[in-house]
This record gives structure tokens, C-alpha cells and sequence, in this order.
């Protein structure tokens, strides 16, 4: 029993991690000038359908070119519920298909192609680089850790399940923002890959807040992610 308990809480801590790159193909479409104004609800949409048309086929090549045995039919969808914050998420179906999932919100404040173009690279990136796989993992060996202790310091079942939730919760945590930035950095070469600018679509850090570089954080310092796509960027 303590066993499936385990297993639950791995799962129950892994679930929609959020944790958002051969010849290129036809060049998408001119890029409008940088405005600091939200888009018109019809050009967002035009915009990120656009951007999944020409990204999608990209974010495929480069998962088969660096995976083996992985599922890299990639099938993006939008998250239509109105209460829901701008994000951009990547899980896993039961089948094993990569999910990648964009909310309204962020679609309607994308300021521009490559923004959406570099956050749909970087959700791809999370795919490829197997990082739930990872998460996983790490969430196990916390639980694992954790639970043992309290077992070793005579903890009843109510303890050891605390402390095996509270293992999974740091286990997965202790990657996470090396995670994050392995993505920017991939998310940065398939973006580019597709024909936009990634370091311009990285903009979209100037204007979301700044977590800062928090111990046990989900997500490194924006000006961190701003440095790493640049410089990812500079070498192609």
C-alpha cells in the first residue's frame, strides 16, 4: 500500500509539468514592427496559427534528429477557458503524444510572431529534452529519501506519506530551473530555425514578473533567460 501511495504522490506532483528547434522551411510570413500595445484579437489568432503551421513541422524535425524512440508527433492546442492565466504548457497524453498547450491569454498578449514562435519552441524544447521524464525521476528519489527518514525516525503512516509528498514536491523542484533555461536555449535554436528572431521574441520576459533566483524555485531570473536565449542566438 505504501508503495501505490508513493506512486500517487509522484504522480500527483508531476502532473502538466509547464515546465515553454536539415533545411528550413518556406519563410513565414514578414514580421510587423515591435508595438508595446496588445494585438487585435484577429491578429493574435492569425499570428499563432501562422506560427504553428511553420514551427510545428521544425520542433518535429529537431525531436526525431535528437530523440530515439520518442513520440515526436507533436499535437498543439488552445486552452479556451477565460479564467486561465497567460501560459503555455507541455505534458503527455495517455497514449504518449506530446501535448503542448497555449491559453487565450498568452496568445492575446503576444506582442508579435516570434514571441509565440519562441515560446512554442521552448514548450517543444521540454519534449525533447525528456525533461517530465526527469522531473519524475528526481520526485521519486525525494519521495524515496524523505520517506526513509521518517521511517528511520519512527514516524507513523501519516508521517512517512507527509514526508514522502513534501520529498517529491523538493525532488522535483531541484532540476527545475536548469530544466527551464535548457529549454530557452533549445527553444532559442528551433525558433530560429523556423525563420524568426528568438532573442526579439524573448522579449516577452521584459514583461512578465520576475521570480528572481528564489532556492528550490520552478523558474530562473528572466535576465538570466534574456542572457541564455542572446547567447544561444549569437552562436547560430
Amino acid at each position: 500500500m505504501r508503495k501505490i501511495g508513493l506512486f500517487a504522490v509522484i504522480a500527483l506532483v508531476c502532473a502538466g509539468c509547464t515546465v515553454s528547434t536539415q533545411p528550413g522551411p518556406s519563410a513565414p510570413p514578414a514580421q510587423t514592427p515591435a508595438r508595446t500595445d496588445p494585438l487585435p484579437a484577429s491578429d493574435t489568432m492569425r499570428n499563432f496559427r501562422n506560427v504553428v503551421r511553420t514551427v510545428e513541422p521544425v520542433a518535429e524535425r529537431e525531436c526525431r534528429a535528437r530523440t530515439s524512440r520518442v513520440n515526436c508527433d507533436f499535437k498543439i492546442l488552445v486552452d479556451e477557458r477565460p479564467d486561465q492565466p497567460p501560459n503555455a504548457f507541455q505534458t503527455i497524453d495517455q497514449s504518449g503524444r506530446p501535448i503542448i498547450a497555449f491559453t487565450v491569454q498568452l496568445i492575446a498578449d503576444a506582442r508579435n510572431q516570434d514571441e509565440l514562435a519562441f515560446v512554442l519552441g521552448h514548450e517543444a524544447a521540454h519534449h525533447i529534452s525528456g525533461h517530465i521524464g526527469r522531473q519524475q525521476q528526481n520526485a521519486v528519489a525525494g519521495a524515496v529519501i524523505a520517506g526513509s527518514l521518517a521511517v528511520l525516525l519512527g514516524g507513523d503512516a501519516t508521517a512517512v506519506e507527509v514526508a514522502q509528498q513534501r520529498g517529491a514536491q523538493v525532488g522535483a523542484r531541484t532540476y527545475s530551473k536548469d530544466f527551464e533555461l535548457e529549454a530557452d536555449a533549445l527553444g532559442t535554436v528551433i525558433a530560429s530555425r523556423a525563420g524568426y528572431d528568438p532573442v526579439r521574441g524573448a522579449e516577452f520576459f521584459t514583461r512578465i514578473p520576475d521570480p528572481g533566483n528564489k532556492f528550490l524555485g520552478t523558474h530562473p531570473p528572466n535576465a538570466q533567460r534574456i542572457a541564455t536565449v542572446r547567447r544561444v542566438a549569437a552562436g547560430l
